[in-house]
């Protein structure tokens, strides 16, 4: 086959990849320029592309523009699926400081312009380096590389109006929740304790003021907490790119159904 008449193929791959380098966490980031970003996307369509054994020949037409279409919103959503995922790190630093009383003060995120909490934004951080210590984002590309063994570039038909795809996407947020919850769980229930005592003090010592020493004690207690537990959540971070990458797969088997 010639390179032209594979060229309709390839900018279908090169498509799917640039709309998953829009949405996946770490690649999508501000601080990674625009040029680089379409750079990678293009080297990776390279290489995904030689891994099609039978490369379509398609025309331009109505058609390749609802498959150009496709290919856009599956690579959106593999990215999206995963930045969910991940997200559930600053969800459970989300349930911290509103524990702690740091819910009223947000910071902007520099990678996404959006606001986070603080200790939301400090574990996502920590995330972020633990994922690049691991050399977890090369299963993020695995996930879009091994894509079109899934669901081909020139395949039209997609369930997304099934009973089982809205199940799996429920079933998505409620794990996302569950195991923010859990990372945030150990720093709660502390929280939740001296809030306890607090309570029975102010009963106690009516003289005492429990909202000025209240603030700065739970502050305290949580980044004391924090350092205790720190290698129970780095461990954890671990399930949740493995879950990640679980999600990623599940919703390409669940899409390549129809």
């Amino acid at each position: 086959m010639s390179i032209i008449e594979s060229f309709p193929a390839f900018l279908l791959v090169f498509v799917r990849i640039t709309a998953f380098y829009v949405t996946v966490p770490l690649f999508s980031y501000r601080s990674i320029p625009a040029v680089h970003k379409i750079g990678f996307a293009f080297f990776l369509a390279l290489v995904s592309f030689q891994a099609i054994e039978k490369p379509p020949q398609l025309d331009v037409d109505g058609v390749y523009m609802m498959l150009a279409l496709k290919e856009a919103l599956i690579g959106l959503l593999l990215g999206l699926i995963a930045y969910m995922m991940i997200s559930a790190v600053q969800i459970a630093g989300s349930f911290i400081d509103f524990q702690m009383g740091f819910a009223v003060a947000n910071v902007i995120d520099p990678q996404t312009g959006a606001q986070s909490p603080l200790v939301g934004q400090f574990l996502y951080t920590l995330a972020l380096l633990l994922m690049l210590s691991l050399n977890a984002h090369h299963l993020l590309l695995d996930g879009i590389y091994y894509s079109y063994q899934y669901i081909p570039v020139d395949k039209m038909a997609l369930s997304f109006g099934s009973e089982g795809f809205a199940e799996f996407i429920a079933k998505s947020f409620n794990t996302m929740f569950i195991t923010a919850f859990q990372l945030s769980a150990p720093v709660v229930a502390c929280l939740f304790l001296v809030d306890l005592a607090l309570g029975i003090v102010a009963r106690t010592v009516p003289q005492l003021n429990v909202f000025v020493v209240g603030l700065p004690l739970k502050i305290a207690i949580t980044f004391i907490m924090l350092i205790i537990c720190m290698a129970v959540m780095f461990s954890m971070m671990q399930h949740v790119f493995e879950f990640a990458i679980r999600t990623m797969r599940d919703l390409l088997t669940l899409l390549g159904v129809a």
